[in-house]
């Protein structure tokens, strides 16, 4: 077929006009790329997704949430806080997130205790509450607590040598308490010996009384408990403060003596009553913990059924664990003919119950279930040793559990099923064969076939 010059300029007009079309949808599309983000989650269960109820407690958030990430310049850090909080940010456009340096403002980082590298810090309507688990389930967690419509009090037992919420000294619960003043919940006292009952408050806590309370004393924290009120105990070895009424309410006994795990040297800690606590059982307060906590000095528990509560071991001790009975000092060493106790050890259990019949008929009940958090030490909450490991997130997740009106919100991890491929040596030959040798050769042939015939015609 001729073709003459007149076609010819028609054909190269139609190819440029083609291109100019094509150019002009690619630098279009570039444009609109830059405007608008088109992102789909193909893997299994959606695990680059936020779950739906993360997505329902931002669509309740009314004002604007600030995160700031305290995080040095490693790109991979960086880029893990990203995309989690670009899963949020996708749900609430408000949300903001910015990166600083924990180097650079070492004043600002003492300020809020950060210790971790990567910890975010989540302001919400003027509350903030730091987050060390680089999770959905703890990031959600905390705005959850922050978005409380309302502060809510807990009652901290005084008069008897306990444990000060605001005090200064190495053993009481200062730090703590002003951590709990940013998650929005204000830190009272209640002196049994001044007011004959336990006023109204969110939960009550008593943090290891050094001297015995009174009849009328322990008849009010009995009268919290029976009329449906929260209660946190951290109870201390040899403890005797007169609540052997309180106990067998709850149905938790003490073992005698000091929990000691011999296990603690392979992590560099001398003293074996200092013990990491790695078990949790399966409750909302241990459900986002990874890190292990450490008790200094726990008592061990004797969980019994009592009528009406439901428990849940929180906290317990390794198998090599026991409870020692004589002095903490030189080489400690179980003696099981002494009564002494052999691990695993229970340290921390969580109850709960429905509210009593007289407390669920009164309107200021707010919910139908009772809480009560027992825990064989106070130490992890002090000054002293609340740094360490999981001591801190533990105490508040504990506290959040009792106060909070509604239950804590759960995050089920999405796992993808046969996430590794195991094969056998002859399928993993057998792969190399076909790709390596019968693929290459079959093209190579398929080639060689087309050329054959095309020269042939």
């Amino acid at each position: 077929m001729r073709i003459d010059a007149s076609a010819r300029r028609k054909l190269w007009l139609q190819n440029l006009l083609f291109a100019l079309l094509l150019g002009s949808t690619i630098g279009l599309l570039a444009w609109l790329s830059t405007r608008y983000s088109l992102q789909a989650d193909w893997t299994f269960g959606g695990r680059n997704t936020l779950s739906e109820t993360s997505r329902t407690l931002l669509a309740g958030l009314a004002e604007p949430v600030r995160i700031t990430a305290y995080a040095r310049d490693t790109p991979a850090l960086r880029d893990g806080i990203t995309r989690l909080v670009e899963r949020y940010r996708r749900a609430k456009p408000d949300l903001t997130l910015a990166f600083v340096n924990p180097d650079l403002l070492p004043d600002r980082v003492r300020e809020l205790g950060v210790t971790r590298d990567g910890e975010l810090y989540v302001d919400y309507r003027g509350r903030g509450e730091k987050v060390q688990q680089l999770s959905e389930q703890a990031l959600t967690s905390a705005l959850q607590r922050l978005s409380r419509a309302q502060e809510s009090t807990v009652l901290f037992l005084e008069g008897h040598g306990e444990r000060r919420p605001l005090g200064a000294a190495n053993y009481d619960l200062g730090t703590f308490g002003r951590e709990l003043e940013q998650i929005g919940i204000r830190v009272g006292s209640f002196d049994g010996s001044k007011t004959p009952s336990v006023p109204t408050a969110a939960a009550l806590v008593i943090a290891g009384p050094q001297k015995p309370l009174t009849p009328e004393e322990v008849r009010a924290v009995l009268g919290h408990v029976e009329s449906g009120g929260h209660l946190l105990w951290l109870l201390e070895p040899k403890e005797s403060a007169n609540l052997e009424p309180l106990a067998k309410t709850l149905g938790v006994a003490v073992w005698p003596g000091t929990v000691v795990d011999p296990d603690t040297a392979r992590l560099g800690i001398k003293n074996p009553a200092f013990i990491p606590v790695v078990d949790y059982g399966p409750h909302p307060i241990t459900e986002a913990l990874r890190a292990p906590a450490l008790l200094p000095q726990a008592a061990a528990l004797n969980v019994e059924l009592a009528s009406g509560w439901s428990p849940v071991v929180l906290l317990q001790s390794q198998s090599r664990a026991w409870t020692e009975l004589d002095s903490l000092e030189g080489t400690a060493r179980f003696e099981p003919d002494r009564a002494e106790q052999e691990g695993p050890l229970t340290v921390g259990v969580a109850l709960s119950r429905p509210v009593p019949a007289a407390a669920a008929a009164d309107q200021a009940s707010t919910r139908a279930e009772q809480r009560i958090a027992v825990i064989g030490d106070g130490d992890f909450l002090s000054n002293t040793f609340l740094g360490n490991g999981a001591n801190l997130q533990l105490g508040l997740n504990i506290v959040n559990w009792l106060t909070l009106a509604d239950a804590p919100l759960i995050v089920r991890p999405k796992i993808a099923p046969d996430q590794q491929l195991n094969l056998s040596a002859g399928a993993l030959a057998g792969l190399a064969a076909l790709f390596l040798i019968l693929v290459p050769g079959g093209l190579l042939a398929g080639g060689w076939l087309v050329w054959f015939y095309r020269r042939r015609r």
